[in-house]
């Protein structure tokens, strides 16, 4: 109460609701501010106040949060750190580690952007040619010669001998009747055996397979040196004694059409004349043989 016993404004100066720490000076000794401005100060202040404590509030939770994500990201580190790893797993990343280290790797090197040569890998070469392979060369092989086999009661040696007489008659292109008539010749002459002559000593110096003693006939038609035929050495040819042959056989008119017997008979001029003809079916055999 005031001295004079009215009692003080219950918002005047002085008031406990008018005082604040936070109050300026200024304003607490300013006298003459109206009471409804003072109520409207404190509530500016108190709006004030409650802002601050807000922020305040809203910074420590936020502090909070932050220390809280920090720890747990501590633990989480210490955690791994100290966590060992399983043998198994280690083995086998160090085997994949190996593994992956063992491969190629590949080239970090840029594409070249250059065109790719067209020129020749030879000198002379056109780059348009192209490689052909090559044809295979196939090598034909040469038929085995036909083994002629022995017929009509001949051995190996006699068949070998008329198959010289027919071979020598087609390399001089006697038709087939000259090499029956030269081989049934041969046959009554020396048996088809290659004669030397016993009064020719010099004949045995050359290959034979029998001697003989009619005078100085040798080789397988029994031809004399004497009478012209060739020499020694010649005569004792087979191959030479059938040419011989032949020859004279293609002299005489008409041979082809005549008996056999006469034919042979024309050439040899021999004391028997028609013993040729015995001879002639087995002739017509071996040639047959022979000519396959």
């Amino acid at each position: 109460m005031r001295d004079d016993g009215t009692p003080e404004h219950p918002n005047g100066p002085g008031c406990p609701a008018d005082r604040s720490d936070d109050t300026p000076s200024t304003d607490r000794t300013t006298a003459s501010s109206p009471p409804d401005g003072g109520s409207r100060r404190t509530r500016r202040l108190r709006g004030v106040m409650n802002h601050r404590a807000r922020l305040v509030v809203a910074t420590g939770a936020a502090c909070c949060l932050g220390l809280v994500g920090v720890s747990q990201i501590d633990f989480g580190a210490a955690d791994r750190t100290t966590k060992p790893a399983p043998t198994a797993e280690i083995a086998e990343r160090a085997a994949l580690g190996a593994a992956s280290r063992g491969l190629a790797r590949p080239s970090t090197a840029e594409p070249s952007t250059t065109a790719p040569s067209t020129a020749p890998a030879t000198p002379g070469a056109s780059p348009s040619a192209t490689a052909k392979p090559k044809p295979k060369v196939t090598v034909k092989r040469k038929p085995k010669p036909r083994r002629i086999v022995p017929v009509a009661g001949l051995n190996r040696t006699q068949m070998d001998n008329a198959t010289k007489i027919v071979r020598a008659g087609r390399e001089m292109g006697v038709p087939r009747r000259g090499l029956v008539i030269a081989v049934a010749t041969a046959m009554q002459e020396s048996t088809l055996l290659n004669y030397a002559s016993g009064v020719l000593p010099e004949s045995q110096n050359y290959p034979h397979q029998a001697i003989g003693w009619d005078h100085d006939s040798v080789g397988l038609f029994q031809q004399r040196p004497s009478s012209g035929w060739g020499t020694v050495a010649e005569l004792m040819d087979p191959e030479y004694a059938t040419r011989a042959f032949l020859s004279a056989l293609q002299e005489i008119p008409g041979w082809q059409d005549l008996p056999l017997s006469i034919a042979a008979q024309a050439v040899q001029i021999s004391a028997f004349p028609d013993a040729y003809a015995q001879h002639e079916w087995n002739a017509s055999t071996v040639v047959a043989e022979i000519l396959g």
